[in-house]
């Protein structure tokens, strides 16, 4: 099929998420492997956001494809009520990953449906009913997901459902307050969240949720001592904590998962993105043993028809044991220490960046219009004049792809990237942001 019928077709019957459909003109992929993706007329794109910071493996992991093939000869689906050997094998393998706290795996098809089930759960086991989550997080957009969500694209969902209730992320950065030390400011934060929950009725708060380092918003890493505040304030009034690492999990960050760079045990953990790398849909709810025993008596009121689907299970175990196997840990963290440095070169070079943060391979670049003012080179929920619009399209021209939100782009790359690969990419975003000085000097 030619590469403008591949378009037509696009535009005209699909419905592109979080677009206005007039005028969409989307790059048509020939194919793709590890960190790049072509086009029919040959040019090669980096994908720097590994996609929607899901293909931590990168493209044509002959791993991850060769396990599907096999399942697929053996069969592609049973339901979730009987055994199936991929199924019980992946639950295996990741609750040998997880804190010795952890009891059971619940698969789902993603994460949203993940983060549904893990509120009903943490609901059911609790008798409770108020659930807390972050104003600056992304959980999902299913009307459950979407009302644990606290930024703009939970707005459809409103007046939304009750008893969700939200509270500030330690985002330093933007904060008016000056803090002597991060610890003073993790404790600034868990005061308020625990005064908050005194103000809500604690004996009605069932679970805590946050991204472990909240993603698409900003990567706003937690200071120090700031996840063991929260742990505590939960164990102080019997609350679950639930880290969503849908985005954060599976080496992102240069640890299996983000919540063992801060010492703290969750309660429930939510997982999709990285556990398949996005070769076939699947996400997951893990639970403690506690909370996994509650279930041998009480019911559990989830299900999904594709819970655990079987070539979505095969292709986990092979990607799973490819972090393993390949010392995928080891190369994120030898490349976020390269990024890091790229990052504080960028930040002291250019007048366009207020901030650049990462951890591992997850990286934000936060622009401004004054360094010291901090002004925000778009304001909050809005770009009336699609200025990060033209500066994502300025990175695409150069083949350095990857998308914004808010005043921020994100350097997210496939884990695999050599060192080689990221200082060829980056060179393109130092040129863009040159661009950006200009344009507001």
């Amino acid at each position: 099929m030619s590469e403008a019928s591949v378009k037509a077709n696009h535009s005209t019957y699909n419905l592109q998420s979080w677009s206005k459909q007039r005028g969409l003109n989307p790059i048509v992929v020939e194919k793709a492997e590890g960190i790049y993706l072509w086009d029919p007329s040959g040019k090669r794109y980096s994908d720097m956001s590994s996609q929607l910071v899901n293909m931590n493996l990168g493209h044509g992991n002959r791993a991850i494809i060769e396990a599907i093939k096999k399942q697929a000869d053996v069969y592609c689906f049973i339901a979730p009520s009987y055994g199936s050997e991929a199924r019980g094998e992946l639950a295996k393998l990741l609750i040998s990953l997880l804190p010795d706290n952890f009891g059971k795996i619940f698969f789902t098809n993603g994460g949203a449906d993940a983060n549904e089930n893990a509120i009903k759960m943490a609901r059911m086991f609790t008798g409770k009913q108020k659930i807390f989550s972050r104003y600056r997080s992304y959980h999902g957009s299913t009307f459950g997901a979407g009302n644990l969500t606290g930024e703009p694209r939970r707005y459809p969902l409103e007046p939304g459902v009750p008893g969700f209730v939200k509270f500030f992320d330690p985002y330093i950065y933007r904060e008016k307050i000056s803090f002597a030390s991060e610890k003073e400011a993790s404790n600034y934060y868990t005061a308020k969240l625990r005064e908050q929950i005194i103000y809500e009725n604690p004996d009605n708060v069932a679970a805590i949720v946050l991204e472990t380092v909240t993603g698409s918003n900003g990567v706003i890493i937690p200071p120090v001592g700031y996840l063991a505040g929260v742990r505590s304030v939960c164990d102080e009034f019997g609350i679950m904590l639930i880290c969503d690492e849908v985005m954060a999990g599976f080496g992102r960050t240069g640890k299996m998962f983000a919540f063992e760079h801060y010492g703290v045990k969750p309660d429930i953990v939510v997982f999709a993105k990285g556990v398949t790398c996005g070769y076939v849909q699947l996400g997951g709810v893990a639970v403690s043993r506690a909370i996994a025993a509650h279930f041998d008596d009480y019911f559990l009121s989830c299900g999904l028809t594709y819970s655990g689907h079987p070539l979505a299970c095969a292709a986990g175990l092979a990607c799973v044991n490819y972090y393993k196997e390949h010392n995928i840990l080891d190369n994120v963290n030898a490349r976020g220490k390269e990024l890091a440095a790229i990052f504080s070169s960028l930040k002291e070079k250019h007048a366009c960046v207020g901030d650049a943060r990462c951890i591992g391979l997850f990286g934000a670049i936060e622009l401004v219009k004054n360094k010291k003012t901090r002004e925000p080179l778009t304001q909050y929920g809005k770009d009336p004049d699609g200025v990060m619009k033209k500066i994502i399209g300025e990175l695409a021209a150069r083949g350095f792809m990857t998308y914004s939100h808010e005043n921020m782009f994100l350097v997210a790359p496939p884990l695999i990237i050599s060192g080689e690969q990221l200082a060829e990419e980056m060179r393109k975003v130092d040129e863009v942001l040159a661009v950006v000085d200009k344009q507001i000097a």
